[in-house]
């Protein structure tokens, strides 16, 4: 059964937005339950056409602390959550 009048946009835009800043902070929240990131590490989101994504950058000290890669690795499994319930404001 397809529903008129309805173009299939509609549908695939049913996710509630939030602004670049939200997500981040969300992220940040929620890597601080989970892991103990060392200080120095920038989140990012990176938008590609209709989808997102959260990514890690730091300098080189901060990259060899220990804990980092475990917080990126945390930080993508973060972002792929969110941007399944979220979509990313202009």
């Amino acid at each position: 059964m397809t529903l008129r009048g309805q173009p299939e946009e509609d549908h695939l835009m049913s996710k509630p937005a939030k602004t670049a800043a939200e997500l981040i902070a969300m992220a940040k929240a929620e890597l601080k339950v989970h892991a103990d990131c060392p200080d120095g590490m920038v989140i990012s989101l990176i938008r590609d056409r209709d989808s997102w994504e959260l990514r890690a950058s730091a300098d080189e000290a901060t990259v060899a602390k220990p804990g980092y890669p475990e917080c990126v690795a945390m930080l993508v499994q973060i972002g792929d959550h969110l941007a399944k319930q979220y979509d990313a404001m202009e």
